[in-house]
């Protein structure tokens, strides 16, 4: 039953962050701006987290160790962003995020991913209407991940985390460019976001706006810069953790 709830509590999470991605094709108004939508997300998302981090410690997916595993990974993660932070499509926070995720788990790896890049966003000052979908897309990357197939090899593991990184970086590119793209196309043009009209109207759109603006070339810079710092360091990492989930009861020694 525990298992059960947990299993419920991070598919609601999941499930609830899409949806906010999605508003634009969800709401049919224009009644909304930029600030008021994050503020609302904002608002949404903190509790959402603590909430999962009590189901996650009450049904024993994360017990007092993994916590202060978790603590000790986002502190770490939040510096390593410093070296990217999404600059010219570099972005250095993805793969300790998958990275903790598949070793870890999917409620695990979100916590890591949103709060990680909290943590960042408040080093840097780099506090706006992006930060709560930020968190949020680098949750739902995390959380992705935990579900991954375990290989017993770690070669494949490495190739299946790769080919992931390569799909979860174009997918948050697309729904970071998602959320804000009826403010960023304006209106009136053949690429805007148009209220109320059908969602594969609107997604058409979306997509050609995305080529337009070169949104997908941006985010092959972060699906680059993941995969290879994943085929570099992942070998290490991966060891490391195993070792430190064994510590934590988490997985069993062989």
């Amino acid at each position: 039953m525990r298992r059960a709830i947990s299993i419920l509590s991070v598919s609601i999470a999941g499930l609830a962050s899409v949806l906010m991605f999605a508003w634009p094709l969800l709401i049919a108004t224009n009644a909304h701006n930029e600030s008021a939508v994050a503020q609302g997300v904002f608002i949404v998302l903190m509790p959402l987290m603590l909430v999962l981090i009590l189901v996650e410690f009450a049904s024993g997916d994360i017990g007092s160790k993994q916590l202060a595993l978790l603590g000790v990974l986002i502190a770490l993660n939040a510096v390593i962003r410093l070296l990217g932070a999404g600059t010219s499509g570099i972005e250095t926070a993805f793969f300790l995020v998958i990275l903790g995720a598949y070793i870890f788990g999917s409620g695990f790896g979100f916590l890591l991913g949103s709060a990680s890049i909290l943590v960042s966003a408040i080093l840097t000052g780099g506090i706006g209407p992006w930060l709560p979908f930020q968190m949020m897309g680098v949750g739902l990357v995390g959380l992705g991940a935990g579900i991954l197939p375990k290989l017993k090899k770690l070669w494949q593991s490495k190739i299946v985390l790769v080919l992931y990184s390569l799909i979860a970086s174009f997918v948050y590119g697309s729904l970071m460019t998602l959320w804000n793209w009826p403010f960023l196309a304006g209106t009136g043009t053949s690429l805007s976001y148009v209220a109320g009209d059908d969602i594969l109207n609107n997604l058409k759109r979306f997509f050609q706006y995305e080529l337009v603006t070169g949104g997908f070339f941006w985010d092959m810079g972060r699906a680059i810069t993941t995969s290879l710092l994943i085929l570099l360091t992942g070998t290490a990492l991966i060891t490391t953790l195993n070792r430190a989930a064994i510590r934590a009861g988490v997985l069993k020694r062989n």
